[in-house]
């Protein structure tokens, strides 16, 4: 598909969209286990195709937000459950010894496999926008050498945290374009750990990294997503500056601030609290929240309702249900 076409009829639409960050409630409709879906590409698809069926009001599709798929891919040890997102069970990496014995992994390693599977099926049965998904080069950094030993190494070896990033970037550049080729319009890029600094080190040791790949792979037919669910708006600046086609915010920014500050051409997508909100509220928290985040964003036509992250297992389908019908009603009333 021509995914620009795509976005500029979405902007100049007088209905207002909604591409909640949400694959669990699928698995739920099966009746499958969240290790069953991560673990296998056909259950993966069928629990998109599933939640598609059932929500047909979403305006694309996405992929399960799983940020150990990447580092799996280069050894780091994975934590399963039944009912919870994978985790990381240990750091991979504690030495720039370390990082120099780091190879690169082919992106057919591991699950990767399954995942791009999941996006090719998808994108054969599901009759609009798919949307697969990556972690971001810092974030995967932090999954393999430690969030908080990162953190400080960027200050005390950051020649190590370059070899790092680069090893990073460069894998997420080949799994990125092996997304691509299966066929589906773009790519979520989740990069929450660059949220914890500032917008000078959030543009120096993630969004200078990130950039490169959007250049390399980004076109009329794909779009990157830059997920940043860190960001409170301190590096809104840092985040805009890789020239994505679509921002994603978290629910701990003021939305209307985050369009502000982001290219009036692109998507800007969040930010409902995927916890408070969608997994605990009722659903009239859920359509009082909604209404209300419609209603503050009124003014801007490239805003998207989004949840603010990838909704976790367990969302009340009654929730699910109270978001979309505030979205049908806000667009019933205005137009």
């Amino acid at each position: 598909m021509n995914v620009d076409s795509w976005i500029e009829s979405v902007i100049r639409s007088p209905k207002r969209f909604a591409i909640p960050i949400m694959t669990h409630p699928g698995i739920e409709l099966l009746e499958h286990k969240v290790f069953s879906a991560v673990t296998d590409g056909d259950i993966h698809y069928e629990a998109i195709a599933a939640l598609n069926r059932r929500f047909p009001q979403a305006a694309a599709s996405t992929v399960i937000m799983d940020l150990t798929v990447e580092a799996e891919a280069f050894g780091a040890p994975v934590q399963f459950s039944d009912y919870e997102v994978p985790c990381i069970a240990n750091r991979l990496l504690s030495s720039a010894f370390d990082v120099e014995a780091l190879c690169v992994p082919a992106p057919d390693t591991a699950r990767i496999p399954e995942y791009l599977k999941a996006c090719r099926l998808s994108c054969q049965g599901i009759a609009k926008p798919v949307f697969g998904s990556c972690i971001g080069p810092f974030s995967l950094a932090g999954r393999l050498y430690d969030v908080s030993e990162l953190m400080i190494a960027i200050y005390t070896e950051p020649d190590t945290v370059r070899m790092l990033l680069d090893k990073c970037s460069a894998f997420i550049r080949s799994y990125c374009q092996a997304i691509k080729d299966t066929g589906v319009a773009g790519v979520v890029m989740a990069e929450p750990a660059a949220g914890l600094l500032p917008n000078e080190d959030c543009q120096r040791w993630s969004s200078d990294y990130i950039r490169p790949i959007v250049e390399a792979i980004q076109d009329s037919t794909f779009a990157f997503i830059l997920h940043n669910c860190g960001n409170t708006g301190h590096c809104t600046q840092a985040m805009t500056s890789v020239k994505a086609k679509a921002y994603h915010f978290g629910n701990r920014i003021d939305m209307v601030s985050a369009i502000k500050e982001s290219p009036s051409e692109a998507l800007v997508m969040g930010n409902l609290d995927p916890v408070s909100i969608f997994k605990m509220g009722t659903p009239v928290d859920v359509e009082r929240a909604t209404t209300a985040l419609l209603t503050a964003t009124a003014q801007y036509p490239n805003f998207v309702l989004s949840s603010g992250c990838d909704t976790p297992p367990a969302v009340p389908f009654a929730n699910i249900d109270a978001f979309y019908a505030a979205l049908d009603r806000y667009n019933n009333q205005k137009h």
